[in-house]
């Protein structure tokens, strides 16, 4: 199964924070629906799955499998709840999936990438600067620096561009 992290950075690298002043892109949100609805799926972390429930996104994925990776919640009525990104892979691939989106937050992205288990990356670049963010890790004790391939570059409007990579493994 190929596993895509999909995620939206500021122009400074960090992860882009939105909040009611600061909200997604239009072109970054509707680019992501795009990506789940070809993958069938996503998986998120809880409180990125608590904000698209604040956010009334839930109709736009509707049908579709969400997977919410917790430690501490066990049960969500509507969504499968997993305690780690191998279960959640498991899943998926149980299922039948070929593809798994894995969409937010910086916890799982980091939880995902520490263990090797991303193929792609899908980075929205937003044009806008962060005095403060998270940042996406890699294992530090196996890999000091790791290649990546360009698959893609785009623009999606509103000064926003879209990288594609593959990860070699």
């Amino acid at each position: 199964m190929k596993t895509i992290l999909w995620a939206t950075l500021t122009g400074n690298g960090n992860y882009a924070q939105s909040s009611p002043n600061n909200p997604p892109k239009k072109e970054a949100l509707g680019d992501f629906a795009a990506h789940a609805q070809a993958a069938g799926n996503m998986i998120v972390g809880r409180r990125t799955f608590e904000g698209m429930q604040a956010g009334s996104g839930g109709g736009t994925f509707a049908g579709m499998d969400i997977v919410v990776v917790s430690a501490s919640v066990k049960d969500i009525p509507g969504v499968t709840v997993v305690g780690s990104p191998r279960e959640a892979l498991s899943y998926l691939l149980d299922k039948g999936y070929q593809t798994a989106l894995i969409s937010g937050g910086a916890d799982l992205h980091n939880a995902f990438l520490g263990q090797g288990l991303v193929d792609e990356l899908i980075f929205n670049v937003a044009p806008v600067l962060e005095g403060k963010g998270l940042n996406l890790l890699i294992d530090a004790e196996k890999y000091q620096y790791k290649e990546v391939e360009l698959l893609n570059f785009k623009s999606l409007g509103s000064g926003v561009v879209q990288l594609h990579y593959a990860i070699s493994h």
